[in-house]
């Protein structure tokens, strides 16, 4: 019997879940016996603030919303922004006969469903209703097989709630009082950034190495065709015995690693080069293995991240956002999941597609299964896939843009992890020949041939090395056999240099988080983007570069809360985290030892052997934050450059020192917020320090006879005049320096005191119209322009500000005003085919800066790009991002004066006759009123940032 028959004789039936989109989808799954409406996230949450929290909490407990001192009890507010719609599902729940609580299948869900309960206060049956992913058939069997709510996971997603709570609320204040003021610190985002810093100055202190080589192309002097090629390319791999030292034989100071290895440099390569003109090559051996390769599993949260970001270039925060639509709108399972099953419904429609598409010989005799990777996997969910029991293809599901093109990835990676093995052979071939100097040297080639594609034919996993090759790229060698003669056509000297180890991609550090087991998988996308948004990490191309402040921050914790920041603890958090959710470990007690460092019956030794560590003494974090005299808030925000050069992060950005402040050989210079830290060199700092800085004396106004200065602020090269001492800077008296921003076509090294008074001289009177209006030449934040009361018309230049007649600006006035947008500006730079939309995607100058557009699409260059180093993959990435987060949000001013008359209160009078009249209406009424109500956008619930 299907649902809707079964409420069709047994009342109204209330189903909660978080987003609009779903609750959409499912209702056309549900029919007229259900009432579907989203809860829009979380409707409760600890307080943002002290004025959020109930006038009966004071002291820290106001401070943060959870009371420490009484077993952590939690302090929950109805966030303002939902007081109206949990007032809208309590009279929805006053009509209903059950509510079913829909949300998702995992800790948050469970969060969001509790706290629903806990809000609505529901006088009929409860029922907890799950799926994983929204089809018919999914939706339906829920219904027809709830649950209870299971408290475990409730208990540990709040226990993780207050966990992120007490360190964020207690840790920050520290960072705003020692470093910055506004900084933030959180449980992972702090390690995550902590290894963004690590990899940073392992990059600083790296020291590069430079090798030679030998590359020979030998000629089996026969015809060739592409089955047999007629000449292959090999490497020097010995002479006389020893290896010749590659990169790997290097470490991070540019030594070799052993002494067994033959370090060439260029003289001895191009020697050995010359030695080698005239010598007979054979083949020394043929090793041929079998080559096979296993399909990759399905995917799960982290591994989609990495893929849609070396495939489609997504950010991990745009991907989320995707596949969030996509599984709301029914395209895809659950997409927050560390599983890689596939249940026997998917498996049967993968394996359908395979014979389908690729035919039998592709499909293996039995079902692929892949063991989970992820240790303490908590979700009780599939692999991400296709939904339903009949996988659509891409074409069918009229899918557009990002959208599709994601679906089109997880399409391809589930139906190629039911197909047979890729095989075919690899191939060594081994060179010899001796040189004219005596010495014995062997060149070796490798190659791969693929014989059964299987798997390969549907998907190719990508690479986080650019320079890596790809699982289905065949190298064929001639078929040569040992003994055979073969000519050197070509021997070639080449030259390396060890690289310091790649920076971080989001797509990298997802995998590194993952493999440290810090952090839960579903959270990685937000924590990457709050680390972005904080500015304590910026990107270049799709490198993720650490900011001069984040190695102050990382420096704080490290010296003074060095376990906060402890890979390994870090970890042992997570897993004392999972033992809760589990029911093997209680959160009070846990809460206090981190809080408290108290020990624990049984344990006579220290908090941290009490469960909060390794072993090293731990007084509990309250302890920790409590005495701070220790911490030197100079030291931990200085950092040596060399020469007696110190980079220092100050309260308005980071800056280079040489010398104590107010000595006589002080320098001081700001550094370009772009700047990579491994880029700060010591050639650049004194390049940076000998440039003029500081006041440019150009010379005495003669109308003031004030001193004319040109200086570089923070928002470019500007004049300004100096006024006398004792001249008031306060109060009603106060005098305020002229001051002018240089034209874009000046800069300091040659601006005069006359240009300098004519910029101070602006607004510059042009003239009066016919009227007797005056016109002024202004310098605006948008460019120069006229002005003639509150009529503004652009100028094309600024040396227009000083040229323009009063002709002319008449000429400009006569003219109709322009109304929308000006001519195009030409781009100021090409990055070629987005691969979504398919379009030429362009660099362009807008009015509030520097954006990329593929012609529907723009997005504004981040804090950490500029136009000259924005590569097309983070121009790609940018449009990504944006697309997923859709169109802004119009503001409807009818709308919003309609609501401000409403609140305007009638007299209670009135009120109370309103009252007694809607009592009187009926419940058609009733229904009919609500279907008519406004609906509101909102966003879907985002996992938390722990």
């Amino acid at each position: 019997m299907s649902p809707t028959s079964e409420t069709a004789h047994g009342g109204r039936r209330l189903v909660i879940v978080e987003s609009p989109a779903k609750a959409k989808t499912i209702k056309g799954y549900l029919g007229p016996g259900y009432i579907v409406e989203a809860s829009v996230g979380h409707i409760r949450d600890l307080p943002n603030g002290a004025a959020e929290v109930p006038e009966k909490y004071t002291g820290e407990v106001r401070r943060l919303g959870v009371d420490v001192d009484h077993d952590f009890q939690p302090i929950y507010v109805v966030n303002a922004d939902k007081r109206a719609q949990v007032k809208k599902l309590k009279d929805l729940l006053k009509d209903s006969d059950e509510l079913y609580l829909a949300t998702d299948e995992d800790r948050e869900g469970e969060a969001i469903a509790w706290h629903l309960q806990e809000v609505l206060k529901p006088k009929v049956p409860v029922k907890r209703m799950v799926f994983h992913e929204i089809t018919k058939s999914a939706i339906q069997a829920a219904v027809a097989n709830p649950r209870q709510l299971n408290q475990l996971l409730v208990d540990a997603q709040e226990t993780r709630r207050i966990l992120d709570r007490l360190y964020g609320y207690e840790v920050s204040p520290v960072l705003w009082k020692k470093v910055m003021p506004r900084l933030s610190a959180g449980r992972v985002q702090s390690v995550a950034t902590r290894l963004v810093v690590e990899r940073e100055r392992e990059r600083i202190a790296f020291r590069s190495a430079e090798y030679w080589d030998l590359t020979g192309t030998f000629a089996t002097g026969r015809a060739g065709d592409p089955s047999d090629p007629s000449s292959l390319v090999a490497r020097l791999q010995t002479v006389d015995g020893r290896r010749v030292a590659q990169g790997r034989d290097f470490d991070s100071l540019g030594q070799p690693k052993s002494a067994n290895t033959l370090h060439l440099d260029e003289a001895n390569a191009r020697a050995l080069a010359a030695a080698l003109e005239n010598t007979r090559f054979s083949v020394r051996s043929v090793e041929s293995k079998p080559y096979r390769r296993s399909p990759y599993a399905p995917f799960r949260t982290t591994t989609l991240q990495q893929e849609a970001s070396r495939k489609l270039g997504f950010g991990a925060k745009a991907t989320m956002q995707i596949a969030q639509k996509l599984y709301e709108n029914g395209h895809i399972t659950y997409m927050r999941t560390d599983s890689t099953t596939l249940s026997d419904t998917a498996v049967a429609a993968a394996r359908a597609q395979v014979t389908q598409l690729y035919g039998a010989d592709y499909l293996p005799p039995q079902p692929r299964t892949y063991a989970g990777k992820v240790k303490n996997a908590q979700e009780a969910h599939e692999a991400i896939r296709p939904s339903g029991d009949r996988f659509r293809t891409p074409a069918e599901t009229g899918l557009t843009g990002d959208q599709f093109k994601l679906y089109e990835l997880i399409w391809k990676r589930t139906v190629a992890s039911q197909m047979k093995d890729a095989t075919g052979n690899s191939v060594t071939v081994k060179i010899g020949g001796a040189a004219a100097d005596g010495r014995d040297v062997e060149f070796s080639a490798s190659g791969k041939t693929i014989t059964f594609h299987g798997f390969l034919k549907a998907y190719v996993e990508g690479a986080d090395d650019p320079n890596a090759e790809l699982d289905d790229r065949e190298r064929r060698l001639p078929q040569v056999a040992e003994g055979d003669a073969l000519t050197a056509e070509e021997i070639t000297v080449d030259g390396h240099a060890t690289k310091p180890p790649a920076r971080y991609t989001e797509a990298s550090l997802v995998k590194e988080l993952e493999e440290r087991e810090i952090g839960r998988p579903s959270t990685y996308a937000s924590i990457i983007g709050t680390i972005l948004d904080r500015g304590y990490v910026f990107k270049k191309g799709t490198a993720l570069v650490p900011s001069f402040l984040s190695f102050a921050v990382v420096n704080l914790l490290e010296k003074h809360f060095g376990r906060l920041v402890d890979y390994d603890f870090t970890a042992k958090m997570e897993d004392d985290l999972d033992r809760i959710a589990r029911g093997e470990a209680q959160a009070v007690p846990w809460l206090k030892r981190f809080y408290f460092g108290e020990t624990v019956p049984g344990h006579n030794g220290t908090a941290a052997e009490a469960g909060n560590g390794d072993g090293d003494h731990l007084g509990g974090l309250k302890e920790l934050v409590t005495d701070l005299g220790a911490i030197d808030a100079r030291e931990v925000s200085t950092f040596p450059v060399g020469n007696d050069i110190v980079l220092r992060v100050g309260r308005y950005g980071p800056y280079i020192e040489r010398g104590e402040k107010d000595s006589e050989n002080h320098q001081r210079a700001d550094i370009p917020e772009d700047l990579a830290p491994d880029e700060l060199s010591v050639e650049l700092a004194e390049e940076l320090l000998a440039k003029p800085s500081g006041d440019f004396e150009l010379g005495t106004d003669p109308r003031t006879g004030h001193q004319i200065v040109a200086k570089d602020g923070r928002y470019g090269p500007y004049v300004t005049e100096v006024l006398p001492e004792g001249t008031p800077r306060t109060g009603k008296n106060a005098v305020k320096p002229r001051t002018a921003s240089l034209f874009k076509s000046m800069s300091l090294d040659t601006v005069t005191l006359e240009d300098a008074l004519k910029l101070m001289s602006l607004p510059r009177v042009v003239g009066t119209d016919a009227e007797g209006q005056e016109i002024t030449a202004q310098n605006g934040r948008y460019g120069p322009y006229l002005k003639k009361g509150t009529d503004s018309r652009s100028l094309t230049s600024e040396e227009q500000l000083f040229t323009i007649t009063l002709e002319e600006a008449l000429q400009i006035y006569a003219q109709p005003k322009q109304r929308g947008r000006a001519a195009a500006k030409p781009p100021l730079k090409e990055l070629g085919t987005d691969p979504v939309s398919e379009k030429p995607v362009v660099v362009k100058d807008g009015r509030f800066g520097p954006y990329v557009t593929d012609g529907e699409t723009n997005a504004t260059l981040r804090s950490g790009d500029s136009v000259e180093a924005i590569t097309p993959e983070r121009g790609f990435e940018l449009l990504a991002e944006k697309r997923a987060k859709g169109p802004a949000k119009k503001t409807a001013k009818k709308s919003a004066a309609k609501k401000t008359a409403a609140k305007k209160a009638p007299a209670k009078k009135a009120t109370a006759a309103k009252k007694t009249a809607a009592k009187k209406t009926t419940t058609t009424a009733k229904t009919a009123a609500k279907k008519t109500a406004t609906k509101k956008a909102t966003a879907s619930k985002t996992a938390s940032d722990d």
